[in-house]
């Protein structure tokens, strides 16, 4: 279910870039590179917002959690609900945070 207005040579181009990452450290140094911190912070901070919806948080406990405002919440919600179901194919693979902090563990 992808939206055929965002499919394009270049899209594609920069989702087949992202398939060919195979590390963390990869994934770092590409993201440090296309995204400017601002931006990848605040998607790592719509995944994170996702997260907690999906766990059932209150939008108290995420604001607090994340910073993130109840705007930036209910849109993250909104795609949830309504959208291509993207965060929910991420969520259901098990990504948290918890995960995170392990990787982070055990490259040390």
């Amino acid at each position: 279910m992808v939206n055929e207005k965002l499919r394009d040579d270049l899209t594609d181009q920069l989702c087949r870039a992202i398939l060919s990452l195979d590390t963390m450290e990869e994934c770092y140094q590409f993201f440090e590179d296309i995204c400017t911190i601002g931006e990848l912070r605040a998607m790592a901070q719509r995944l994170d917002v996702a997260r907690m919806l999906h766990e059932g948080n209150t939008y108290d406990d995420i604001v607090a959690h994340t910073g993130a405002s109840t705007a930036t919440i209910s849109r993250v919600k909104r795609c949830l609900n309504y959208g291509a179901d993207g965060y929910t194919l991420v969520l259901e693979k098990g990504i948290s945070t918890t995960d995170i902090h392990k990787e982070k563990s055990d490259e040390f």
